[in-house]
């Protein structure tokens, strides 16, 4: 799903908001999430999942072109974790 498909089934179950509302919504809802992820924080959406980071440590990796060694700085990364209730649906 790309988020046109998003907007317009939030729509489709909402006729009483404008087009302009739906995407203001969806806009808040990501950006909160972001937020959240960004100060080190988790965030958790009852029987859905919860995202949080991880922290990757520094390495040697090589660039493709040129097989040269790079090195590769720490960093945190996104992560999400599925709850029960989508992975018992996935697995039905």
């Amino acid at each position: 799903m790309i988020r046109s498909e998003l907007l317009a089934a939030i729509a489709l179950e909402n006729p009483g908001l404008r087009a302009e509302e739906v995407e203001q919504v969806v806009d808040i809802f990501f950006e909160e999430i972001s937020r959240r992820l960004a100060e080190g924080g988790r965030v958790e959406l009852r029987g859905f999942g919860a995202f949080s980071t991880r922290e990757r440590d520094p390495r040697v990796g090589r660039n493709p072109r040129t097989g040269d060694a790079v090195e590769v700085p720490a960093k945190r990364v996104p992560y999400f974790k599925p709850g029960k209730e989508i992975r018992d649906r996935l697995n039905d």
